[in-house]
């Protein structure tokens, strides 16, 4: 449940922010009459909406749409980064809570758009045109780059409500779906017809994306890749290895070690 826990150090203007949250920090559930973009330039963020929960590492960028209820909360200190998007150019990304590879361009852009120029008053200003013109080479870039899975959805059957709450309290527990439909009240059978008409998901895919998940949330605390890997249920590190590369793109070390690398861009 988030705290309202304030950011350590934070920036506002009309057009988007930047705040510096500890670990742990946890912003008031809130909404916003326009859509929004948010990027961790430093740490992990998770955006948690009614739809699910999504994963924002250094190389993604998670989008919100406009009066969508939500809340984040910060793996690791973390740089978190908000560009707020007109409703002409909202109209490009989806009408629900989604993740995208953030390319090269696209983490420029964001930075750019929420860097001192925006609030230093010894640094040259943002004009207007130049804003617009980076807000849509930064939708430009994220229209051509596709979700990624890394948005855990919210299920609505009861059934699948207690299982996911099963799977967060022990995201190494490696039960069969067979056992653990009988401590929910569901045959496997149900289960699996349950996340495919609700999440259009397999059990296995599910499972794999919310260990990812915890293994986000892990690493940012420090945690090196064999610990995670049995943390999260893997007994084989690389076959953990294999899993994060394929949902994160890179290597659980290799992100590590990009975290670590950063600084606090404000």
């Amino acid at each position: 449940m988030p705290d309202g826990r304030q950011p350590a150090r934070s920036h506002v203007w009309p057009s988007g922010g930047a705040h510096f949250w500890p670990s742990g920090g946890t912003s008031p559930v809130q909404s916003h009459p326009r859509g929004h973009l948010v990027y961790a330039a430093r740490g992990v963020l998770s955006v948690h909406t009614g739809q699910g929960t999504s994963i924002v590492p250094a190389n993604r960028v998670a989008w919100t749409p406009a009066g969508a209820t939500h809340h984040h909360r910060a793996h690791g200190d973390t740089d978190m980064r908000i560009v707020f998007l007109p409703p002409s150019l909202a109209r490009l990304v989806p009408d629900h809570p989604a993740v995208f590879a953030a390319s090269d361009l696209a983490r420029s852009a964001l930075l750019t758009l929420t860097g001192p120029r925006n609030y230093d008053p010894s640094a040259r200003p943002l004009d207007p045109a130049a804003r617009a013109r980076l807000r849509r080479v930064l939708v430009d870039e994220l229209h051509e780059a596709p979700e990624q899975p890394l948005h855990l959805p919210q299920p609505h059957d009861d059934r699948l409500r207690a299982l996911a709450r099963a799977l967060h309290e022990t995201p190494a527990d490696n039960t069969p779906l067979t056992d653990l439909g009988r401590t929910v009240g569901a045959s496997a059978r149900t289960l699996s017809r349950l996340l495919h008409d609700e999440l259009g998901m397999t059990f296995y895919e599910w499972r794999t994306q919310l260990r990812v998940y915890h293994a986000l949330i892990l690493l940012s605390e420090g945690h090196d890749t064999t610990h995670v890997a049995h943390a999260c249920g893997w007994a084989n590190p690389s076959h953990f290895i294999a899993a994060f590369t394929k949902l994160v793109g890179t290597t659980p070390g290799r992100h590590r070690a990009g975290r670590q690398g950063r600084e606090p861009g404000f």
